[in-house]
């Protein structure tokens, strides 16, 4: 298979494999594209929750980026954890330094059991300054609520939710809807000129960690390879529910999501 793109991941690891830099990983490289790297954190976690989260050096973050960019450009940028205000300020200086347009932003502040991975000066810097230098914003809707201060109950909300991001300083929102409960996913994706409903069927089961990363990466991967907005959502989308579908049971608790839905493997590699 001949690479299609280079996608740059700045985010945090999770030690299970399921979300963070290894989702990241898994699902650019099964897109068909080459994978790097900027670890901004290093969590023990498995299925049932989080032990310990362990910052890396902001100084130590801002290398990998540079460096990496400096000989591997580029094409685009998937950001995910970036648990402080002084990591924030330190990715923002090194994205200036490289220049890449295309970045997508995904505020990750709570992961699935419920630990809190960002404190609050980081939130109002996402909000006040790097929300603005991003292509998009990827937030469900717990995080939407964090970013708005308000309370998201049906697709209305959702929309309501995301003009407000448009209207402090946000390019283009896509709100998950995947904590709604209704009967299929909607996710919306919100502009100064558009309202774009993506429906979904919406598949039981508890084994979604990893999702928001999953989407995330999945958008930036097909950016990368030059396809608009739209249309990288939408692929994003299917991609990320194709992965549920496969209802993965690994571990005791919210288990993966399966990130080689969109590779067929011939039988002389197994």
């Amino acid at each position: 298979m001949k690479l299609r793109s280079r996608v740059l991941i700045i985010a945090g690891s999770d030690s299970s494999g399921g979300a963070g830099i290894q989702a990241d990983i898994k699902t650019v490289t099964s897109l068909g594209c080459f994978a790097m790297t900027a670890i901004t954190a290093v969590t023990a976690q498995n299925t049932t929750g989080v032990k310990s989260i362990v910052a890396i050096n902001p100084q130590e973050i801002s290398k990998q980026i540079e460096f990496s960019a400096l000989d591997i450009r580029p094409q685009a940028i998937k950001i995910g954890m970036l648990h402080s205000k002084e990591v924030i300020l330190a990715v923002m200086k090194s994205l200036k330094k490289i220049n890449v347009k295309k970045l997508v932003l995904d505020p990750v502040m709570v992961a699935k059991g419920g630990t809190k991975l960002i404190n609050n000066s980081a939130v109002m810097y996402i909000k006040k300054h790097l929300m603005q230098n991003t292509l998009l914003i990827t937030p469900n809707i717990p995080e939407a609520e964090i970013l708005t201060k308000m309370k998201i109950n049906s697709i209305d909300d959702m929309t309501r939710a995301a003009k407000k991001l448009i209207s402090i300083g946000a390019k283009n929102v896509l709100i998950k809807g995947g904590h709604l409960k209704t009967k299929r996913i909607n996710d919306i994706l919100v502009n100064e000129k558009i309202i774009k409903v993506f429906k979904s069927k919406k598949y039981n089961s508890k084994n979604t960690h990893g999702t928001g990363c999953t989407l995330s990466s999945a958008i930036a991967t097909h950016l990368s390879c030059g396809k608009d907005l739209v249309k990288s959502c939408e692929l994003g989308i299917k991609y990320v529910n194709e992965a549920i579908k496969f209802n993965l049971n690994l571990g005791k608790g919210n288990g993966p999501i399966n990130h080689l839905n969109s590779i067929i493997l011939k039988k002389k590699f197994y």
